[in-house]
């Protein structure tokens, strides 16, 4: 599976998990707390698999300001929360700041420095 589907995946339970956090209420309610701990658990393992393909800035930016505008935006839409020229000009900003890390170059499949590369330096060497 591509690590780029497996972020997705990670993404959606994570954001799944956020939405059982607010309906645990304060972890009172044992089935939204079970689901909410599976999911962040879910989340981090998949999350963990692809360190080793994409670099890990790009994960995690891409993770965390994935899941935050998305929770932003099933909190207006699900709980009526409020949605402000301020709020939609801080989820505007963490897209563009997605992207722009993304331009830098950390779309690449790959680590830098990470195992797969220090192999490939050993056998163009050898």
């Amino acid at each position: 599976m591509s690590p780029w589907v497996k972020l997705g995946i990670a993404i959606a339970v994570e954001v799944t998990a956020t939405i059982a956090l607010r309906q645990s209420d304060g972890l009172s309610n044992p089935w939204w707390t079970a689901l909410m701990v599976v999911g962040y658990v879910t989340s981090f393992w998949l999350l963990s698999q692809i360190t080793g393909q994409l670099e890990i800035g790009t994960i995690y930016a891409i993770w965390s300001g994935a899941g935050t505008a998305i929770v932003a935006v099933l909190g207006v839409w699900l709980f009526s929360e409020n949605l402000s020229a301020l709020k939609v000009g801080g989820l505007v900003m963490i897209i563009l700041g997605v992207a722009a890390l993304n331009l830098a170059g950390g779309h690449g499949e790959g680590k830098a420095g990470g195992p797969e590369a220090q192999a490939g330096e050993q056998t163009s060497a050898a």
